[in-house]
């Protein structure tokens, strides 16, 4: 029997008399992609932050790899392999392309200090190098973050989450605010870095032609709760979720 990488079982999150997320289970296999989809307030960014560390269940248990991680944080949870982008950009503006993935690998080494203060390279050049090439930004790589379209720092804000080369990556929108000619783009290049690196991904999203196109399995939520999950041809023919969400 093959071991999820991520187990998410019986989660509940309330804030005051707000249920937001509300018994929610649900497994993520080796090498799957996995869409979690749902209008605004189904619970999907309170589910994504407990699945970050950034917030704690009132009930239900979060396992990686079969271990218990419901109650560590972002920098505990990047050591045991976790990658994840926001929805807001986290690139530095003031850096370079390759000092920021450099920057981003150094997170997973060590602690806030040693990362402003470790030399420049720090040993990962190399895998820098690789991630720049593989995501076809070479020709901006000694560029200032800043001085790069919104575009742009998406992908070297997808690729720092690639440099401590995890078993999961967590992906909050990808597409959001990107130009509609760059959302293909984003789409293959997730599909290679998945059979490159063999990694899982979680991915939220409101596109769904990026969600259709690129996920292997989708969870659709509505008010908390979990009312499918299924392939994109199982979600597209599911008349409950046709009817409270995808519409016809």
């Amino acid at each position: 029997m093959i071991q999820p990488v991520l187990k998410v079982s019986n989660f509940k999150k309330a804030y005051g008399a707000i249920q937001a997320v509300g018994g929610v289970s649900f497994e993520v296999y080796p090498g799957e992609i996995f869409g979690v989809i749902g209008p605004n307030g189904s619970g999907k960014t309170t589910l994504f932050n407990s699945m970050l560390g950034q917030i704690s269940p009132d009930e239900g248990q979060i396992e990686l790899n079969g271990e218990d991680v419901t109650r560590l944080g972002p920098l505990d949870l990047n050591r045991r392999g976790v990658g994840r982008t926001f929805q807001t950009l986290q690139v530095f503006g003031k850096m370079t392309v390759r000092d920021n993935l450099i920057v981003a690998a150094q997170e997973h080494q060590g602690s806030m200090f040693s990362r402003m203060f470790a030399p420049s390279d720090s040993g990962l050049g190399a895998k820098a190098d690789a991630l720049i090439d593989q995501f076809h930004i070479r020709h901006v790589a000694d560029k200032k973050a800043g001085e790069l379209s919104y575009g742009q720092q998406k992908l070297v804000d997808i690729a720092m989450a690639f440099m401590s080369e995890p078993d999961l990556v967590l992906l909050d929108e990808p597409c959001a605010g990107v130009n509609p000619s760059l959302v293909g783009g984003i789409s293959t290049l997730l599909k290679e870095l998945n059979q490159t690196r063999k990694g899982s991904f979680v991915v939220i999203e409101h596109n769904m032609d990026f969600v259709m196109d690129l996920c292997h399995r989708i969870m659709v939520m509505v008010e908390g709760q979990v009312l499918a999950i299924g392939t994109p041809a199982e979600i597209r023919a599911n008349k409950q979720v046709l009817d409270a969400y995808l519409g016809n």
